[in-house]
């Protein structure tokens, strides 16, 4: 079962997570890849649970990659297979 992994767009047109990502590529290369690499293997449902992903509550879930900081990204589950990714965070655990 094949899921489609689509970034949130607001009206305005901006994209947090491509922008999440985008500084994320240019601060921590490494970890970019590893959330990259997260991102694609969501498309496969037997990843949409620990340790790659948890369910935080409300329908809205965590990819989640533990690297120098902890990476999060935010996604939740859309009709037809989809899955809309909303927010990237960074902390420090």
């Amino acid at each position: 079962m094949n899921f489609v992994v689509e970034f949130y767009e607001t009206e305005a047109g901006a994209c947090p997570v491509r922008e999440f990502l985008d500084e994320l590529k240019v601060s921590d290369p490494d970890d970019f890849a590893a959330v990259v690499a997260g991102l694609a293997k969501l498309r496969n449902r037997q990843y949409h649970r620990e340790p790659l992903s948890k369910a935080i509550g409300n329908g809205l879930f965590e990819l989640r990659h533990l690297g120098k900081l902890n990476t999060r990204v935010l996604w939740f589950f859309g009709k037809g297979r989809r899955i809309i990714a909303v927010h990237g965070i960074r902390n420090k655990g």
